[in-house]
């Protein structure tokens, strides 16, 4: 059994662990647990009842979040469009071009959060899978980020949009804001995303879609929360 901080040990005593919370209660509680000396970042977890492992069971897309992500986001826009390439500046872009930016990636840069590319540049794009990949930063059509509306997909990264995918076990992680964040703004994320995942389900999916959703910081325990409640704000 690892060894848990003193810390940790303190944050734990501020959860009733076989309790599952309601979501706004589950965010109160997290705030109010001992911190340590940084702004940490809220994640949601989930277990979903799909197979990763059948290709039409795949959970995978995008949400913008009402209240932004409290993190500066670096966007980098390819096309061989100049039309795009225009609106891209114009909304923001950090870095935008298109061969000179292919052959930065290929020499191993990538020093940005978001890569967004119109459709006809993807010819160019997808050999740099290598390099992406793993990044998770490879540009898709299911997450808006190869899009001839290119303009509208800067402002939306710029403004706080986040990505999820299922992995292998069929559990998705989700960043949902930062800790000094009101707990109703975190909630108003929170509430997006479950949204967006319930959005998601693959027609496929047979039983429980949404098996269990924890609520955590960088450095805290998850707690537990009230799945039956979660239903139901994401409906209202």
């Amino acid at each position: 059994m690892p060894k848990r901080s003193k810390l940790y040990k303190a944050q734990s005593e501020k959860i009733t662990q076989t309790s599952a919370y309601q979501l706004i209660d589950a965010l109160n509680v997290l705030k109010e647990m001992p911190q340590p000396k940084f702004d940490q970042t809220v994640e949601l977890s989930f277990k979903l009842g799909v197979d990763p492992k059948q290709t039409d069971q795949t959970v995978r897309g995008a949400v913008p979040l009402p209240s932004g992500t409290g993190k500066k986001v670096v966007v980098t826009v390819i096309s061989d469009n100049d039309s795009h390439r225009n609106e891209a500046t114009a909304a923001g872009a950090d870095f935008v071009g298109f061969e000179d930016l292919i052959e930065r990636i290929k020499g191993g840069w990538v020093d940005f959060d978001v890569l967004i590319a119109s459709p006809s540049a993807m010819a160019k794009v997808r050999p740099l899978g290598r390099q992406l990949g793993p990044k998770g930063l490879m540009p898709n059509p299911k997450t808006g980020t190869v899009t001839e509306k290119i303009a509208d997909a800067v402002k939306e990264a710029k403004a706080g949009r986040v990505e999820f995918r299922a992995d292998k076990g069929a559990c998705v992680q989700v960043p949902v804001g930062k800790l000094s964040f009101a707990a109703d703004a975190l909630a108003a994320n929170c509430i997006a995303v479950i949204r967006a995942l319930n959005k998601a389900k693959p027609a496929s999916a047979k039983g429980i879609y949404m098996q269990s959703c924890t609520v955590s910081a960088t450095m805290t325990p998850g707690i537990r929360v009230d799945l039956r409640g979660l239903d139901k704000e994401a409906k209202e």
